[in-house]
Protein backbone atom coordinates (compact mmCIF):
# COMPACT_ATOMS: atom_id res chain seq x y z
CA UNK A 1 0.00 0.00 0.00
CA UNK A 2 1.27 3.35 -0.72
CA UNK A 3 2.41 5.61 1.91
CA UNK A 4 2.28 8.62 0.39
CA UNK A 5 0.15 11.91 1.57
CA UNK A 6 -2.68 12.14 -1.19
CA UNK A 7 -3.78 16.11 -2.18
CA UNK A 8 -5.74 16.96 -5.14
CA UNK A 9 -5.22 20.71 -7.63
CA UNK A 10 -8.40 22.81 -6.28
CA UNK A 11 -9.83 23.13 -10.02
CA UNK A 12 -10.11 19.80 -10.77
CA UNK A 13 -12.63 20.00 -7.93
CA UNK A 14 -14.76 22.46 -10.13
CA UNK A 15 -14.46 24.86 -12.91
CA UNK A 16 -17.22 26.85 -12.97
CA UNK A 17 -17.54 30.19 -10.71
CA UNK A 18 -19.82 29.10 -8.80
CA UNK A 19 -17.04 27.12 -7.72
CA UNK A 20 -15.65 28.87 -5.16
CA UNK A 21 -11.95 28.26 -3.54
CA UNK A 22 -12.56 28.03 0.35
CA UNK A 23 -15.85 25.90 -0.52
CA UNK A 24 -13.88 23.30 -2.92
CA UNK A 25 -10.97 23.51 0.00
CA UNK A 26 -13.31 23.02 2.96
CA UNK A 27 -14.39 19.91 0.34
CA UNK A 28 -11.29 18.33 0.16
CA UNK A 29 -10.40 18.09 3.74
CA UNK A 30 -14.07 16.60 3.99
CA UNK A 31 -13.11 13.88 2.07
CA UNK A 32 -10.05 13.52 3.40
CA UNK A 33 -7.07 14.83 1.61
CA UNK A 34 -3.93 15.73 3.00
CA UNK A 35 -3.55 18.61 0.67
CA UNK A 36 -4.62 21.00 -1.73
CA UNK A 37 -2.51 22.78 -4.71
CA UNK A 38 -3.56 25.95 -5.49
CA UNK A 39 -4.38 27.55 -8.50
CA UNK A 40 -3.47 31.17 -9.33
CA UNK A 41 -6.49 31.96 -11.15
CA UNK A 42 -9.04 30.30 -8.54
CA UNK A 43 -7.02 32.58 -5.51
CA UNK A 44 -6.87 35.18 -8.12
CA UNK A 45 -11.15 35.42 -8.25
CA UNK A 46 -11.13 34.71 -4.57
CA UNK A 47 -9.50 37.58 -3.80
CA UNK A 48 -11.43 40.07 -6.07
CA UNK A 49 -14.63 38.68 -4.45
CA UNK A 50 -13.39 40.14 -1.26
CA UNK A 51 -11.97 42.67 -2.17
CA UNK A 52 -8.23 41.42 -0.79
CA UNK A 53 -4.64 41.46 -2.63
CA UNK A 54 -3.50 38.45 -3.28
CA UNK A 55 -0.86 38.30 -0.97
CA UNK A 56 -3.96 39.17 1.58
CA UNK A 57 -6.14 36.77 -0.03
CA UNK A 58 -3.68 34.26 -0.07
CA UNK A 59 -3.15 34.84 3.66
CA UNK A 60 -6.45 34.08 4.41
CA UNK A 61 -6.40 30.60 2.17
CA UNK A 62 -3.50 29.40 4.58
CA UNK A 63 -5.19 30.11 7.44
CA UNK A 64 -8.16 28.15 6.23
CA UNK A 65 -6.31 25.24 4.80
CA UNK A 66 -4.15 25.09 8.72
CA UNK A 67 -7.63 25.45 10.55
CA UNK A 68 -8.95 22.22 8.72
CA UNK A 69 -5.53 20.56 9.03
CA UNK A 70 -5.24 21.10 5.28
CA UNK A 71 -1.46 20.98 3.79
CA UNK A 72 -0.88 23.59 0.88
CA UNK A 73 1.34 21.70 -1.23
CA UNK A 74 1.62 23.99 -4.78
CA UNK A 75 0.85 27.18 -6.34
CA UNK A 76 0.51 26.77 -9.98
CA UNK A 77 0.77 26.98 -13.03
CA UNK A 78 3.51 29.97 -13.94
CA UNK A 79 3.24 29.07 -16.99
CA UNK A 80 5.85 29.95 -20.43
CA UNK A 81 8.74 31.35 -18.42
CA UNK A 82 11.76 30.16 -19.71
CA UNK A 83 12.92 31.20 -23.42
CA UNK A 84 10.04 33.26 -23.38
CA UNK A 85 10.12 36.69 -25.62
CA UNK A 86 9.24 39.85 -23.04
CA UNK A 87 12.33 41.03 -21.46
CA UNK A 88 13.85 38.67 -18.86
CA UNK A 89 13.53 41.39 -15.79
CA UNK A 90 9.77 41.53 -16.60
CA UNK A 91 9.57 37.46 -16.32
CA UNK A 92 11.83 37.31 -13.69
CA UNK A 93 9.07 40.67 -11.68
CA UNK A 94 6.68 38.12 -12.19
CA UNK A 95 8.06 35.18 -11.05
CA UNK A 96 9.18 36.52 -7.76
CA UNK A 97 5.42 38.17 -7.11
CA UNK A 98 4.30 34.58 -7.55
CA UNK A 99 6.82 32.89 -5.25
CA UNK A 100 5.96 35.54 -2.43
CA UNK A 101 2.56 34.71 -3.12
CA UNK A 102 3.53 30.75 -2.87
CA UNK A 103 5.28 31.80 0.47
CA UNK A 104 2.26 33.53 2.01
CA UNK A 105 0.63 30.59 1.35
CA UNK A 106 3.42 28.74 2.98
CA UNK A 107 3.27 26.30 0.02
CA UNK A 108 7.38 24.67 -0.70
CA UNK A 109 6.44 24.10 -4.34
CA UNK A 110 5.85 26.85 -7.25
CA UNK A 111 4.60 24.45 -10.18
CA UNK A 112 6.52 25.43 -13.56
CA UNK A 113 5.21 23.75 -16.63
CA UNK A 114 7.78 23.70 -19.70
CA UNK A 115 7.37 26.69 -21.97
CA UNK A 116 4.67 25.38 -25.04
CA UNK A 117 4.74 28.63 -26.94
CA UNK A 118 5.67 27.73 -30.37
CA UNK A 119 8.60 30.46 -30.96
CA UNK A 120 10.52 29.72 -27.29
CA UNK A 121 13.79 30.06 -27.25
CA UNK A 122 14.81 26.54 -26.75
CA UNK A 123 19.08 27.21 -26.66
CA UNK A 124 19.98 25.40 -23.52
CA UNK A 125 22.53 28.71 -22.39
CA UNK A 126 19.36 30.59 -22.28
CA UNK A 127 17.27 28.29 -20.74
CA UNK A 128 19.08 26.99 -18.24
CA UNK A 129 20.21 30.64 -17.00
CA UNK A 130 16.59 31.90 -16.47
CA UNK A 131 15.62 29.03 -14.57
CA UNK A 132 18.29 29.05 -12.61
CA UNK A 133 17.82 32.75 -11.74
CA UNK A 134 14.04 31.74 -11.04
CA UNK A 135 15.20 29.24 -8.35
CA UNK A 136 17.46 31.86 -7.15
CA UNK A 137 14.71 33.95 -6.11
CA UNK A 138 12.99 30.71 -4.58
CA UNK A 139 15.76 30.45 -2.17
CA UNK A 140 16.61 33.95 -1.60
CA UNK A 141 13.94 34.14 1.51
CA UNK A 142 12.56 31.81 4.09
CA UNK A 143 10.52 29.53 3.68
CA UNK A 144 12.30 28.31 0.55
CA UNK A 145 10.33 28.01 -2.55
CA UNK A 146 11.25 25.58 -5.04
CA UNK A 147 10.27 24.85 -8.62
CA UNK A 148 8.90 21.74 -9.41
CA UNK A 149 9.32 21.51 -13.38
CA UNK A 150 7.02 19.90 -15.46
CA UNK A 151 7.30 18.50 -19.31
CA UNK A 152 4.54 18.97 -20.51
CA UNK A 153 3.54 16.15 -23.82
CA UNK A 154 3.11 20.07 -25.85
CA UNK A 155 5.90 21.13 -24.24
CA UNK A 156 7.97 22.87 -27.28
CA UNK A 157 11.94 21.98 -26.41
CA UNK A 158 11.09 19.92 -23.36
CA UNK A 159 8.38 17.27 -23.34
CA UNK A 160 10.23 14.48 -21.83
CA UNK A 161 10.72 13.40 -18.18
CA UNK A 162 14.57 13.33 -20.12
CA UNK A 163 14.80 16.04 -21.38
CA UNK A 164 13.42 17.69 -18.16
CA UNK A 165 15.73 15.80 -15.82
CA UNK A 166 18.65 17.00 -17.95
CA UNK A 167 17.62 20.43 -17.28
CA UNK A 168 16.92 20.06 -13.35
CA UNK A 169 20.93 18.42 -13.29
CA UNK A 170 22.08 21.71 -15.86
CA UNK A 171 20.30 24.06 -13.08
CA UNK A 172 21.76 22.34 -10.61
CA UNK A 173 20.13 23.99 -7.85
CA UNK A 174 18.97 21.89 -4.60
CA UNK A 175 15.31 23.88 -4.89
CA UNK A 176 14.91 22.82 -9.05
CA UNK A 177 13.30 19.51 -9.66
CA UNK A 178 10.68 17.68 -11.23
CA UNK A 179 7.00 17.66 -11.16
CA UNK A 180 5.98 13.94 -12.84
CA UNK A 181 2.77 13.72 -14.15
CA UNK A 182 0.82 10.61 -15.48
CA UNK A 183 -1.12 12.59 -18.28
CA UNK A 184 2.17 13.61 -20.27
CA UNK A 185 4.26 10.73 -20.10
CA UNK A 186 1.22 8.73 -21.05
CA UNK A 187 0.23 10.72 -24.07
CA UNK A 188 3.44 11.37 -25.26
CA UNK A 189 4.79 8.11 -26.18
CA UNK A 190 1.61 5.50 -25.15
CA UNK A 191 -1.26 7.29 -25.86
CA UNK A 192 -2.30 8.51 -29.65
CA UNK A 193 -5.85 9.73 -29.69
CA UNK A 194 -5.86 10.32 -33.76
CA UNK A 195 -5.71 6.50 -34.48
CA UNK A 196 -8.61 3.72 -33.92
CA UNK A 197 -7.63 2.08 -30.32
CA UNK A 198 -5.93 5.13 -29.32
CA UNK A 199 -2.27 3.54 -29.29
CA UNK A 200 1.33 3.95 -30.89
CA UNK A 201 1.90 1.17 -32.48
CA UNK A 202 4.95 0.73 -29.69
CA UNK A 203 3.05 1.69 -27.11
CA UNK A 204 3.90 -1.15 -24.25
CA UNK A 205 7.87 -1.26 -25.56
CA UNK A 206 8.06 2.14 -25.49
CA UNK A 207 6.60 3.33 -21.89
CA UNK A 208 8.26 -0.02 -20.42
CA UNK A 209 11.84 0.69 -21.60
CA UNK A 210 11.37 4.64 -20.33
CA UNK A 211 10.23 3.47 -17.17
CA UNK A 212 13.01 1.28 -16.36
CA UNK A 213 15.51 4.51 -17.79
CA UNK A 214 13.61 6.39 -14.74
CA UNK A 215 14.00 3.84 -11.91
CA UNK A 216 17.63 4.02 -12.99
CA UNK A 217 18.34 7.35 -14.18
CA UNK A 218 16.38 9.89 -11.56
CA UNK A 219 17.79 10.93 -8.20
CA UNK A 220 15.14 10.33 -5.70
CA UNK A 221 15.66 13.70 -4.61
CA UNK A 222 14.94 15.47 -7.67
CA UNK A 223 11.21 13.93 -7.57
CA UNK A 224 9.83 17.22 -5.75
CA UNK A 225 5.40 15.91 -6.21
CA UNK A 226 3.88 13.05 -8.51
CA UNK A 227 0.60 13.99 -10.06
CA UNK A 228 -1.81 11.39 -11.44
CA UNK A 229 -4.71 11.41 -14.01
CA UNK A 230 -5.86 9.71 -16.87
CA UNK A 231 -6.80 9.93 -20.61
CA UNK A 232 -9.83 9.46 -22.21
CA UNK A 233 -9.80 7.43 -25.40
CA UNK A 234 -11.39 9.47 -28.51
CA UNK A 235 -13.87 7.48 -30.35
CA UNK A 236 -13.89 7.76 -33.35
CA UNK A 237 -9.97 9.00 -33.28
CA UNK A 238 -9.24 12.93 -32.88
CA UNK A 239 -8.63 15.24 -36.33
CA UNK A 240 -10.04 18.66 -38.01
CA UNK A 241 -13.82 17.27 -37.75
CA UNK A 242 -13.66 17.33 -34.28
CA UNK A 243 -15.72 19.61 -32.67
CA UNK A 244 -13.00 19.94 -30.17
CA UNK A 245 -10.54 20.90 -32.54
CA UNK A 246 -8.55 24.30 -32.88
CA UNK A 247 -6.19 25.12 -35.62
CA UNK A 248 -3.00 25.46 -34.47
CA UNK A 249 -3.14 23.80 -31.14
CA UNK A 250 -1.64 20.74 -29.72
CA UNK A 251 -3.87 17.49 -29.46
CA UNK A 252 -2.20 16.60 -26.45
CA UNK A 253 -3.58 20.20 -25.28
CA UNK A 254 -6.78 19.69 -26.57
CA UNK A 255 -6.93 16.09 -24.65
CA UNK A 256 -5.89 17.54 -21.62
CA UNK A 257 -8.33 20.46 -21.37
CA UNK A 258 -11.50 18.48 -21.93
CA UNK A 259 -10.74 14.68 -21.44
CA UNK A 260 -8.39 13.88 -18.71
CA UNK A 261 -10.73 11.72 -15.82
CA UNK A 262 -9.77 10.46 -12.65
CA UNK A 263 -7.33 7.46 -13.17
CA UNK A 264 -9.36 4.51 -13.45
CA UNK A 265 -12.63 5.95 -15.25
CA UNK A 266 -12.91 2.99 -17.17
CA UNK A 267 -17.00 4.38 -17.49
CA UNK A 268 -15.39 7.25 -18.34
CA UNK A 269 -13.12 6.54 -21.44
CA UNK A 270 -10.38 6.80 -19.08
CA UNK A 271 -7.52 3.74 -20.52
CA UNK A 272 -3.71 5.01 -19.60
CA UNK A 273 -1.95 2.66 -18.07
CA UNK A 274 -1.46 4.41 -14.52
CA UNK A 275 -0.73 1.34 -12.44
CA UNK A 276 2.64 0.88 -14.34
CA UNK A 277 3.29 4.44 -14.27
CA UNK A 278 3.50 4.67 -10.40
CA UNK A 279 4.50 1.55 -9.87
CA UNK A 280 8.09 2.77 -11.68
CA UNK A 281 7.84 6.30 -10.08
CA UNK A 282 6.76 6.01 -6.36
CA UNK A 283 6.84 2.45 -5.51
CA UNK A 284 10.42 1.06 -7.48
CA UNK A 285 11.92 4.31 -6.88
CA UNK A 286 11.60 4.59 -3.11
CA UNK A 287 9.37 7.94 -3.51
CA UNK A 288 7.64 9.14 -0.28
CA UNK A 289 6.73 12.42 -0.40
CA UNK A 290 3.46 14.30 -2.12
CA UNK A 291 1.23 12.79 -5.10
CA UNK A 292 -1.91 15.02 -6.14
CA UNK A 293 -5.01 14.13 -8.30
CA UNK A 294 -4.80 16.99 -11.45
CA UNK A 295 -7.18 16.18 -13.41
CA UNK A 296 -9.61 18.40 -16.25
CA UNK A 297 -13.06 16.74 -16.63
CA UNK A 298 -15.12 19.14 -19.03
CA UNK A 299 -18.29 18.25 -17.25
CA UNK A 300 -16.67 20.10 -14.04
CA UNK A 301 -17.05 23.02 -15.83
CA UNK A 302 -21.49 23.14 -15.37
CA UNK A 303 -22.80 24.90 -13.17
CA UNK A 304 -25.10 21.77 -11.90
CA UNK A 305 -21.64 20.18 -11.23
CA UNK A 306 -21.15 19.51 -7.41
CA UNK A 307 -17.25 19.25 -5.63
CA UNK A 308 -18.42 16.99 -3.44
CA UNK A 309 -19.11 14.49 -6.17
CA UNK A 310 -15.43 14.96 -7.63
CA UNK A 311 -13.77 14.75 -4.16
CA UNK A 312 -15.28 11.34 -3.81
CA UNK A 313 -14.37 10.22 -7.66
CA UNK A 314 -10.53 11.21 -6.88
CA UNK A 315 -10.84 9.50 -3.19
CA UNK A 316 -12.10 6.37 -4.95
CA UNK A 317 -9.52 6.29 -7.67
CA UNK A 318 -7.07 6.21 -5.32
CA UNK A 319 -8.47 3.05 -3.81
CA UNK A 320 -8.35 1.72 -7.02
CA UNK A 321 -5.15 2.34 -7.34
CA UNK A 322 -3.59 0.87 -4.27
CA UNK A 323 -5.73 -1.84 -4.60
CA UNK A 324 -4.16 -2.60 -7.97
CA UNK A 325 -0.39 -2.17 -6.57
CA UNK A 326 -1.07 -4.41 -3.61
CA UNK A 327 -1.71 -7.42 -6.26
CA UNK A 328 0.89 -6.09 -8.87
CA UNK A 329 3.55 -7.03 -6.14
CA UNK A 330 1.38 -10.04 -5.70
CA UNK A 331 2.38 -11.70 -9.33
Amino acid sequence: MLQNKLAIAVLSLGQHQSHTLDHKIRVAAEAGYAGVEIVYSNLQAYSRVHNLSMLEGAEQIFNLCESLNLEIISLAPFENFEGGHAPLSQRLQTGEHWIEIARQLRAPYLQVPANYNPDAIGTKEVVVSELQQLADIGSAKQPVVSIAFEFMSWSTHCSTWESALHYVKAVNRSNFGLCLDTFHIGTKIWGDNSVPGGKFSDANKALSESLRRFTRECPLDKIFFVQLSDAERFDPPFSKDHPWYVEGEAPEFTWSKHARPFPFEHSLGAYLPITEMVKAWVVDTGYTGWVSLEIFDRRMRDKDHRPEIAAARGMESWKTLQKRLEGASKI
